[in-house]
């Protein structure tokens, strides 16, 4: 995937400057990558006035939708006490401030408690079912889903959307294909899908999904990010990313 560090400008090694707001990284087991950013830029903000980023990590998704919508109350769940107090940093240090929050909760207890509904809501979700856990247990409990099981996050959203709600997340392709099929049985229905792939001559390495509750036709299309050289990004890259990179 494209690299991160030829379109921002670092203050340091833990601080990420986007167009309008910087990021700071400290505290949070993954750092800014393109995922994130892809799943902030591309996010159906259509009529959304309450939004939701569930896990936020850094804060960089729900700042990057507090910017597109100058209107929208953006909330935020983060179950990590440490990067839960760097995206509050990160939000309070934005020019959107008024408009965010971030709560430390898990996904599954906040839906139990909070009465809001949501019109979008996002995730870049764990998603590594198996494999060996390694000794870096921050790291292991966003890629694995350790403390966010599928079905748990699909419930969860359910409960919180509204009827014409949205639901938006990023994962790799296989994975994503699960997600689709687990998600059918929540009664949360596929209806946009952005195949992404880093050059025209690789294959699809991750897939945008866009979720509703109502039952709609799916519409597939495809994103390439750049194309031979290196940072030589397609017009699509550019045109979705430019309202944030440095040097977009």
């Amino acid at each position: 995937m494209a690299d991160q560090k030829q379109q921002s400008e670092t203050k340091s090694d833990n601080v990420f400057r986007f167009k309008q707001f910087e990021v700071e990284q400290n505290g949070c087991a993954m750092k800014i990558g393109t995922d994130g950013v892809l799943l902030g830029a591309w996010a159906d903000t259509a009529e959304a006035t309450d939004i939701l980023d569930v896990g936020t990590g850094t804060g960089v998704i729900a700042i990057m939708l507090a910017q597109r919508v100058p209107t929208a109350k953006v909330d935020a769940v983060e179950i990590d006490e440490e990067a839960c107090q760097t995206a509050i940093k990160n939000m309070q240090n934005s020019p959107f401030a008024d408009r965010l929050d971030c709560v430390k909760d898990s996904i599954q207890d906040y839906a139990k408690v909070t009465r809001k509904e949501y019109d979008l809501i996002v995730c870049n979700p764990p998603f590594f079912t198996g494999g060996t856990l390694s000794n870096q247990d921050n790291r292991n409990n966003v890629r694995h889903t350790v403390k966010l099981p599928t079905g748990d996050l699909l419930s969860s959203v359910r409960r919180l959307m509204k009827k014409n709600g949205k639901f938006c997340v990023i994962l790799p392709l296989i994975e994503g294909l699960r997600f689709k099929e687990q998600a059918h049985n929540y009664n949360l229905h596929c209806s946009k899908v952005t195949e992404v792939k880093p050059k025209h001559d690789k294959s699809v390495e991750r897939l945008l999904l866009q979720f509703e509750k109502n039952e709609t036709e799916e519409v597939v299309d495809q994103l390439v990010i750049q194309f031979e050289k290196r940072n030589d990004y397609t017009e699509d890259y550019i045109n979705l990313t430019k309202d944030f990179y440095l040097k977009m």
